[in-house]
């Protein structure tokens, strides 16, 4: 194929950053007086590319002749690195400024937990809502906040209301496919009289 033009070269090598996977497969001919040049699919790399698709090369030291074995250590291994990885980022357990050693175990204790309640929400959410992850849904749930609004009564005395914000339609929908309801609004709390030095008069 041919193209001809400035706007073409242009193009093109906004084609080579935008997709570089597909752009090696292309073969590029520029013409000496630089008016244009054209281009084809590598057939040869093509095949390449698709014989190398879906395959993985795994070198180990371990003496097991078993390939599912040696699979099985390696799937293994990613889900050590990916907890060590969800440690340090979404639960970000360091750095750590603590001090005293009991601090320190209980930061990384802490820390244990919210991870067990990750592995959790990972396992929970494969069946009911595959292709997402525990950090999609933390993102969506940001979205709900806990506030409390304090109305003073005309005896002295306080109205204490905790309300969480109404979820947004998409949220829902996450709430209605992972199975879950939201706690009911807490009733409202008023406090003690306090009416030192209110002088009544009947």
């Amino acid at each position: 194929m041919k193209r001809g033009g400035r706007g073409a070269k242009r193009e093109a090598r906004g084609g080579q950053t935008k997709v570089p996977g597909a752009w090696r497969l292309i073969r590029i001919e520029l013409p000496a007086d630089g008016a244009g040049f054209t281009y084809r699919l590598d057939r040869d790399k093509l095949r390449e590319v698709r014989r190398r698709e879906g395959r993985y090369l795994l070198r180990t030291n371990l003496t097991e002749s078993d390939p599912a074995k040696l699979w099985q250590f390696y799937l293994q291994l990613v889900e050590v690195e990916a907890a060590f990885k969800t440690l340090k980022g979404d639960l970000a357990i360091r750095p750590i400024f603590h001090q005293e050693e009991r601090r320190i175990e209980a930061h990384i204790f802490i820390a244990f937990l919210a991870y067990c309640l990750h592995v959790t929400l990972s396992q929970r959410l494969k069946p009911l809502a595959p292709g997402l992850t525990p950090r999609s849904v933390f993102d969506k749930f940001a979205a709900v906040q806990m506030i409390d609004v304090y109305v003073p009564t005309t005896d002295g005395r306080e109205l204490s209301l905790t309300r969480y914000t109404q979820p947004e339609p998409e949220l829902k929908l996450l709430l209605d496919k992972l199975k879950l309801t939201l706690p009911s609004q807490p009733p409202p709390k008023i406090t003690a009289a306090e009416l030192a030095g209110v002088v009544q008069t009947f």
